[in-house]
């Protein structure tokens, strides 16, 4: 037996539904509107035939005449009347998904937003973040996770909205956007002796005990490469997950650590930690932050990279401390 096209039978003699032809909708709505087939023509831009022919449609499609004649006009039935608000409900909800979205209103802002950062990044501009976004969105809340492994998975995931830091992965899912650039630098207790007023030599600095930050407990890094160049090994005598942790631990040794001057410097000055130009040429940080495309467009999310980028960019240089 033939099929006729957008209905019929299943394999087991079911009758398949009809086809959903969404532009009946937008042609019931016109109809219902003027209550005249060649008005609703006129609106939509159709042929008076054309507009008969899709009155037709919609008529063996809802099993109602939907339009009828009543002397010169035509008045709808009583179930055409009373699909009309659904029909227009409808038609609203549809134009609205292709409709650009409206920037959002930070103070109606209600909202959870996960960052991941390194814990100096953390330190360096969390607080005026944090300061900024509840006078702007009161009803918003920044969580902020460790620096987890590199990769795009927890951005595409979902289980971060932005991700700030040292990112130097090339991947074309994903939109970066640079923030600022900063430099390392020494840093180590008042009074140490390295800091004794003589000139910070790269062989003096390696002969240092060093303070490594590593979450992965690594205990090498672009400075080894550095000293490599002029001939020359440092020795680690401990290695630490956390930036924090570090500052703390040096301000009762004589080991050495590196810090990122503009993020980290205003931290070692807190705790009257001494930083000094390191002898060696280092390659600089760039900070930047990375998201996931699908939140592009996102109002919302644009609002917050909006705040950390003016939030970071607004990051000094730290005080420049001799010993």
């Amino acid at each position: 037996m033939r099929e006729e096209p957008g209905g019929g039978r299943g394999t087991r003699g079911e009758e398949t539904p009809p086809r959903l032809d969404l532009n009946l909708l937008t042609a019931l709505d016109a109809l219902l509107a003027e209550q005249s087939v060649t008005a609703a023509a006129d609106r939509l831009g159709l042929s008076g035939p054309a507009m008969s022919r899709t009155l037709g449609r919609i008529r063996r499609a809802l099993g109602d005449p939907v339009l009828v004649r009543a002397g010169r006009h035509m008045v709808p039935t009583p179930r055409a009347l009373a699909m009309r608000p659904r029909v227009r409900a409808l038609l609203d909800d549809a134009r609205s998904l292709f409709t650009a979205e409206e920037p959002a209103d930070p103070a109606a802002l209600e909202r959870s937003f996960t960052l991941s950062a390194h814990d100096s990044q953390v330190l360096a501009f969390a607080a005026p973040l944090i300061d900024r976004a509840a006078r702007e969105a009161p009803k918003v809340t920044l969580r902020f996770l460790a620096e987890g492994p590199a990769g795009l998975a927890p951005l595409r995931d979902g289980g971060i909205d932005l991700e700030i830091g040292v990112i130097d992965r090339d991947e074309p899912e994903i939109r970066v956007e640079a923030l600022l650039e900063d430099r390392m630098v020494g840093v180590a207790r008042p009074g140490h002796p390295l800091l004794d007023g003589r000139p910070v030599t790269p062989r003096r600095y390696a002969a240092a005990g060093h303070l490594a930050v590593s979450r992965r407990g690594r205990l090498t890094g672009p400075v080894d490469a550095a000293l490599a160049a002029h001939g020359l090994r440092r020795r680690v005598v401990a290695a630490v997950p956390t930036f924090a942790s570090a500052l703390h631990i040096l301000n009762g040794t004589d080991a050495v650590g590196l810090l990122p001057e503009r993020l980290g410097g205003p931290a070692a000055a807190a705790l009257g930690l001494r930083t000094f130009e390191v002898p060696l040429d280092l390659p600089p940080l760039e900070i930047r932050m990375a998201w996931h495309p699908r939140h592009e467009a996102d109002s919302g999310h644009g609002w917050l990279r909006a705040l950390v980028r003016t939030t970071v960019t607004a990051i000094g240089p730290g005080p420049r401390q001799r010993p």
